[in-house]
């Protein structure tokens, strides 16, 4: 039997991306000597194809308690968003100027009153106003006339996930935790004192291990004896040259950036582990932003790219202890971004206290009933 890795390491999150380097700088904010353990730019990164969007409404319609944990991720990114620029020093783009949902008939405005009051009825403490054409048109004169209306939140906000992701790097780092590129992990065993980690050759013990690396999360997981059933989905997203800023909200369909582009999107495909895009979806995209606003069919279009993103079978996150060895845990979700602040700030803290927090306990892989493999 080989020997345990030598361990100083109070906690190993497998997966560098967007809900792994969240929990990772949540952590290390209370002291924890912390590794990031990433496999690099050739991972199937979801945060490359977000559209960066931090969206409430009709978020968790149906599922209440998803509906509490992402009212309270909106609660706290300002929080989150000032202790990151405090660590990273520079601005990710986070700004709350409110969001827009688009509609183009009166079904689909009924629709949006539809979702504000099943949001209030489950105790959603979140403002959802439906708002007609007429009034609409005053606040943004260049809507296009297929427009009929729109709810808005103003709680709704939007940022940079690349800039954000960027930041979560960079400020563990200075938290004095320790981000590992291109260190794949194929194998955790459990050596009775702890985890110990294998990329290749190497090896790393640690005390608890996250594994939050999205497609990959399943075998990995299942080595702790945690059903991870998730598949991929496809989203492709369209950037334009940079305008003249005249829409600083976000949207359901489209945002303008800090620097000024557009992004169009997004689709939601079913194409395996392919992540490459098309010329007829990109084309219906930019159907449906210019007839949000005509205008921005003088804007040239200047990248199109496509990221695979994480899905569970009803669409909500998966958080998981192993029953088999605790201080294990597996989490994966599809709202990246959205749920960032809270998994900094509540998840990340709790997990190096070796728990989950009493909000996501219903989130257990248990309801998919799926054994792990």
């Amino acid at each position: 039997m080989r020997a345990a890795a030598a361990k100083n390491i109070d906690l190993a999150v497998i997966g560098g991306g967007l809900i792994g380097a969240a929990i990772a700088w949540g952590a290390a904010r209370r002291g924890a000597h912390v590794a990031l353990l990433d496999e690099g730019d050739t991972a199937l990164r979801a945060s490359r194809g977000n559209f960066g969007l931090v969206w409430l409404q009709g978020k968790g319609l149906g599922a209440p308690p998803y509906m509490r944990w992402s009212l309270r991720a909106g609660r706290l990114w300002q929080d989150f968003d000032a202790a990151l620029a405090e660590d990273c020093g520079f601005d990710i783009g986070w700004r709350r100027p409110g969001g827009f949902h688009f509609c183009f008939s009166d079904a689909e405005l009924e629709g949006r009153r539809r979702v504000a009051e099943q949001t209030r009825s489950a105790g959603g403490d979140i403002d959802i106003e439906v708002i007609e054409r007429a009034q609409l048109q005053k606040d943004l004169p260049r809507l296009g006339e297929r427009v009929a209306g729109a709810s808005y939140c103003s709680q709704d906000s939007h940022v940079s996930p690349l800039l954000l992701l960027r930041a979560l790097h960079l400020s563990l780092r200075r938290r004095g935790g320790n981000y590992r590129p291109g260190f794949p992990v194929d194998r955790i065993e459990p050596d009775g004192q702890g985890f110990t980690l294998s990329s290749g050759g190497e090896r790393l013990g640690c005390d608890k291990v996250v594994v939050a690396a999205g497609l990959g999360g399943p075998s990995l997981a299942g080595q702790l004896g945690i059903a991870l059933p998730v598949k991929p989905e496809r989203g492709q997203i369209v950037v334009t040259e940079r305008v003249a800023p005249f829409f600083p909200y976000a949207a359901n369909n489209l945002r303008q950036t800090e620097e000024g582009s557009f992004l169009f999107g997004s689709s939601h495909e079913e194409a395996g582990l392919d992540d490459g895009t098309d010329v007829a979806t990109a084309a219906r995209l930019v159907r449906a932003a210019i007839e949000v606003f005509p205008a921005l069919a003088e804007a040239s279009v200047v990248r199109v790219w496509g990221a695979l993103r994480i899905l569970s079978p009803d669409g909500r996150p998966i958080y998981q202890q192993s029953p088999r060895h605790p201080g294990a845990f597996a989490v994966t979700c599809h709202s990246g971004v959205t749920l960032a602040s809270v998994h900094a700030l509540d998840l990340g803290p709790a997990i190096l206290a070796g728990r989950l927090p009493d909000d996501v306990r219903t989130f257990s892989s248990d309801r998919f009933h799926v054994q792990a493999h």
